[in-house]
């Protein structure tokens, strides 16, 4: 009788079918998982330019201005964001800073926007925060059009 090497093909197969079935478990995870980090880092953004503004505030502005734009908070400008963060997309999400004039003199009003790229994919939600300090959610992952679509927005716990 002759001695069998090495494993058959049913063995085999066996093998890869329980591979793909671990698969089929492990990617949604792991697709949860890196919104969930982006959508992380989003609130974190947000909360750094949040911070960034009000400090642009007090030292450049005498405490009348906003800064305009995420490139005045940035590197060479303010200093006050990285480059990274003044460019305005980061871990999948758009970053954007706009600021108004609401007298017609001083830039005192200003919001700034994280939303998906990819909405579904790269994060589920968008955040926003305006002067108030409150950051804000949406739970569409839709943008916020203006300062008061914003501040309609629900407050993120």
């Amino acid at each position: 009788m002759r001695k069998q090497n090495g494993f058959s093909l049913i063995e085999l197969l066996i093998v890869v079918a329980i591979i793909l079935i671990i698969a089929a478990i492990a990617v949604p995870n792991m697709l949860h998982s890196r919104i969930a980090a982006n959508e992380a880092s989003a609130v974190s953004s947000t909360r750094t330019i949040l911070s960034a503004e009000f400090s642009y505030y007090q030292t450049f502005g005498g405490g009348t201005d906003y800064a305009q734009s995420l490139t005045a908070l940035g590197p060479g400008n303010g200093n006050l964001i990285d480059s990274g963060l003044a460019s305005g997309s980061k871990s999948g999400y758009a970053i954007a800073l706009t600021a108004s004039q609401v007298n017609g003199t001083y830039f005192n009003e200003f919001m700034v926007s994280a939303t998906p790229l990819s909405a579904g994919l790269s994060g589920t939600r968008s955040f926003c925060a305006v002067e108030d300090g409150a950051l804000r959610a949406d739970t569409t992952g839709g943008t916020f059009a203006s300062h008061d679509a914003c501040t309609l927005a629900g407050i993120l716990q």
